[in-house]
């Protein structure tokens, strides 16, 4: 039987202190013990059930961080203040000076600057590789290799990650895989493909309100203890610890992320069959024309449908930001960065959230200056958002 992250929320049983539908909010940011022998074990991790201080952990970030695990698949989660914190925090703990990654290169730009810029600070190393390419990620793999990292679908090429191949060679070499699986929440589920850890920035469609940044790690009980081990664990030291409001918010909205999903997924698939039609130059996983059609069409779980990301291009910046302009005048959506969100948010990746990458990398990896990202929102009639984007094409004589 297929694994159904959906239903692993939905069989989940948290209530609050006092019988409360929702977990109760931890307002307290150190926490009282009733005997100092208790206190001196939970410092040493030999305490169960006890909490210590909210860097470490409260009530409120265990029950997000449980339901997350369930959705995963995995032993245990851990939440953070954002995405790049559970990236970082995650990579930092598995690596030390003199270490080296394999990492793809279409990435998100953030996580690229850190891999690229960040790093070689600490004399960590980083190989950049085609994603999609598993010999040149096999051959990438050194002695001292410690993490092949990847994104589950990449930000913004939309190339699909064959995680269990991935996972096959991290094995064969002893390194972990790490996945990123931001774009696609509850239709992959890289754990359960052979992924070590996954990350998730929450920011995106997890919470999908666009009023929370957030991040997640996702792994065994043993990776998520060392993480927060007060004498070396990196989220412990270094403290990037999700505020307790911020986290009861996001659990409420994961309840409803499976209806989301299937929305913004349908809303894309719409929106792409609609692009092909017109001539435009379209990337989507959910087109059979997609180079990466097949091996999502195979790990996916078809329930939530291809995700809710789609990729045009344009040829130039100038003619990406002239629509995107025209479709925010019109009332399509937000020209911003971001996804996940209740309405459509368009960019021009390599301007923006991809600027981080150099501009000769970009164009290596095949990121075209005109191509714009768009997320697509929740509409309740994608036809309507349809017509409103072809007139903008039309207005720029593009179709």
């Amino acid at each position: 039987m297929k694994f159904d992250p959906a239903k692993e929320i939905q069989h989940l049983e948290q209530f609050g202190e006092f019988g409360g539908v929702n977990p109760s909010i931890t307002d307290s940011s150190t926490f009282t013990f009733l005997g100092t022998d208790t206190m001196e074990g939970t410092f040493h991790g030999e305490t169960q059930g006890c909490f210590l201080y909210s860097r470490h952990w409260n009530p409120t970030n265990k029950y997000l961080s449980d339901a997350l695990a369930a959705m995963e698949g995995t032993e245990a989660g851990w939440v953070t203040a954002s995405g790049m914190a559970a990236i970082t925090n995650a990579i930092l703990q598995l690596c030390n000076s003199g270490d080296h990654l394999v990492s793809s290169v279409t990435t998100y730009g953030g996580t690229f600057a850190f891999l690229k810029n960040y790093l070689p600070k600490f004399n960590i190393s980083v190989t950049f590789v085609d994603p999609t390419d598993l010999d040149a990620i096999e051959k990438a793999v050194q002695p001292n290799t410690k993490v092949i990292y990847t994104e589950s679908m990449t930000n913004p090429l939309l190339q699909i990650s064959d995680i269990s191949a991935m996972a096959d060679i991290a094995n064969k070499h002893g390194v972990k895989l790490m996945v990123d699986n931001t774009f696609t929440p509850m239709i992959v589920a890289p754990f359960k493909l052979g992924a070590h850890i996954v990350v998730y920035s929450m920011t995106k469609f997890i919470n999908g309100k666009n009023d929370a940044v957030a991040g997640a790690i996702c792994a065994s009980q043993e990776f998520i203890d060392s993480l927060i081990d007060v004498n070396n664990g990196t989220s412990m030291l270094l403290g990037p610890v999700l505020d307790p409001m911020r986290s009861s918010s996001i659990l409420k909205n994961l309840n409803t992320l499976h209806i989301r999903m299937k929305q913004h997924s349908s809303n894309a698939m719409y929106l792409a069959e609609k692009f092909t039609e017109l001539g435009v130059k379209v990337s989507y996983p959910g087109l059979k024309s997609h180079k990466g059609h097949e091996l999502i069409t195979r790990i996916m779980n078809p329930k939530f449908g291809y995700g809710g990301l789609i990729a045009i291009d344009l040829g130039t910046s100038e003619k990406a930001n002239q629509l995107m302009e025209l479709m925010q005048d019109k009332g399509v959506g937000y020209l911003a960065v971001s996804l996940g969100y209740f309405k459509t948010l368009f960019s021009n990746s390599g301007k923006s959230t991809s600027s981080e990458v150099p501009e000769d990398v970009q164009k290596d990896m095949g990121l075209s200056e005109g191509l714009v990202r768009f997320s697509v929102g929740l509409d309740n009639d994608i036809e309507d958002t349809f017509l409103t984007i072809e007139s903008c094409l039309k207005e720029m004589k593009l179709i």
